[in-house]
């Protein structure tokens, strides 16, 4: 299979990882202007949902070339025209859910892709298009609400995530969650969510809005 792939540094080098467990690779691509695009099986553009500048050139794509898009900031039906649903799946490609055994994704075809198992995905979550999916959803408003917990004084952040892995047997608590995943992912993806529903729960914490202004001026 004939892969390539577009994306930001961290979500390319776990793709690597999930694809090497299955012996495959990929050729990473920084652009597609001047790419011959139709050449690829496959092409993961792993920040599609914020920056879908590369659409004109998939909108060329021959019927038999897939697309793999990020669809955790967008509603891919909102952005996509419908001639690609078919060869279109959006994934959940937020740091840390790339290199899992289980892929989050929405299918926009009649059947999930035959090609998921055999890219290292052994378990398949197929979920609804929606702006956030499932999972980034669920883990970004419990990062939210920890640092409304700590805003308020209840605890620090060493023992919220000490008491979240304890109490609830998570893997990691949300301010190491928020790390792992960026925090600059998780601002994005609560606006999105927030923008999209006007649901309180996705009100962005001030003390997140800090630390979000914190990392961008770095």
């Amino acid at each position: 299979m004939n892969i390539a792939v577009k994306g930001s540094e961290d979500r390319t080098q776990e793709l690597a990882e999930r694809l090497s467990s299955v012996g495959m690779s990929f050729t990473k691509l920084e652009s597609t202007k001047n790419i011959q695009l139709a050449n690829f099986d496959l092409i993961f553009d792993l920040n599609f949902d914020a920056d879908n500048t590369s659409l004109p050139d998939y909108k060329a794509l021959p019927a038999n070339v897939h697309l793999v898009l990020s669809a955790v900031e967008c509603q891919l039906e909102a952005v996509i025209p419908k001639s690609l649903w078919s060869q279109t799946l959006g994934i959940n490609a937020l740091p840390t859910f790339i290199n899992r055994n289980e892929i989050e994704c929405c299918v926009f075809g009649e059947s999930e892709p035959s090609y998921l198992k055999q890219l290292g995905w052994n378990h398949i979550n197929q979920v609804a298009s929606r702006v956030g999916l499932v999972s980034p959803r669920v883990v970004c408003m419990i990062i939210n609400e920890a640092y409304y917990t700590q805003q308020e004084g209840t605890a620090n952040s060493q023992d919220i995530d000490l008491g979240m892995k304890l109490g609830t047997a998570y893997p990691l608590g949300p301010f190491e969650w928020a790390q792992k995943i960026g925090i600059v992912n998780v601002y994005r993806t609560l606006t999105a969510l927030y923008n999209d529903t006007h649901d309180e729960r996705y009100k962005i914490c001030s003390q997140l809005k800090t630390a979000y202004l914190k990392q961008i001026a770095q």
